[in-house]
């Protein structure tokens, strides 16, 4: 069953698309066949939202926001089908369950996960998001991120304890990142989940900026024990992908 309302929006998002130059409150409703009013009350919540713009001739055209959306979603799928490949034989050779993920605003999105034979207790799926600052993944971002970008992200993060490991004041997770920097990778030490141990590499593109992050997830005991096997096998992995995605190192 569908939503009247959200229907209503991707409409106007659709229709718009159609008309770059935009179209008034009336074109719209006209061409929806929705009440003038209703339009009215849809356009402006978002263009506060910012998913629409309004000019001066008070025409309405699709807005910024949508570009980073478009940008995301393109990027999502892009690296999906780049990535799954790699990632199946990653999961192959260390027999732990592996994960890639987006970045999307604040957040990060979990876009694959293969399963290995070894089962493993965790909440993260396709389509999930996470906090940044305590998981391995959201941790490879705001290492490899450009500095100013990291740093509106890390002025806006509100940190709050996952669990009894979780780092939640700027300065050490500052002095964290430092360290993975220098390694290449980055680490959740049961810092989002009881009992979890993460090791995350980036995921560069053809602009050189990190797009995507992967990683390897399991019980800690057996994952720190192997862990620079793994760590070998995940930096070759993230390298293969970025290749694939136009990366290449000067």
């Amino acid at each position: 069953m569908s939503v009247k309302s959200a229907q209503r929006v991707l409409n106007i998002f659709e229709i718009l698309a159609d008309h770059p130059g935009g179209l008034s409150i009336k074109e719209i409703s006209e061409a929806l066949d929705i009440p003038q009013s209703s339009t009215y009350h849809l356009l402006n919540t978002l263009t506060k939202a910012g998913y629409l713009n309004r000019d001066e001739l008070k025409k309405y055209r699709l807005g910024a926001k949508l570009i980073h959306i478009g940008t995301c979603a393109m990027e999502s799928l892009d690296i999906y089908d780049a990535g799954v490949p790699h990632l199946r034989h990653l999961m192959q050779q260390v027999d732990e369950t592996v994960f890639m993920a987006v970045l999307s605003d604040d957040e990060l999105v979990y876009v694959a996960k293969i399963d290995s034979n070894r089962s493993i207790r965790t909440t993260a799926h396709p389509g999930a998001k996470r906090p940044l600052y305590c998981t391995g993944l959201g941790k490879a971002f705001l290492t490899f991120l450009p500095e100013p970008k990291r740093k509106r992200i890390l002025d806006r993060i509100e940190f709050k304890k996952m669990t009894h490991k979780t780092i939640t004041d700027r300065q050490s997770l500052e002095k964290q990142l430092q360290s993975f920097k220098k390694r290449g990778y980055s680490i959740d030490d049961e810092e989002s989940e009881e009992g979890l141990y993460c090791l995350a590499a980036p995921i560069f593109g053809r602009d050189e900026q990190v797009i995507a992050a992967i990683s390897v997830a399991g019980p800690r005991e057996r994952v720190y024990a192997r862990r620079k096997d793994i760590v070998r096998d995940l930096k070759s992995t993230a390298y293969q992908i970025s290749k694939d995605m136009g990366y290449r190192i000067l």
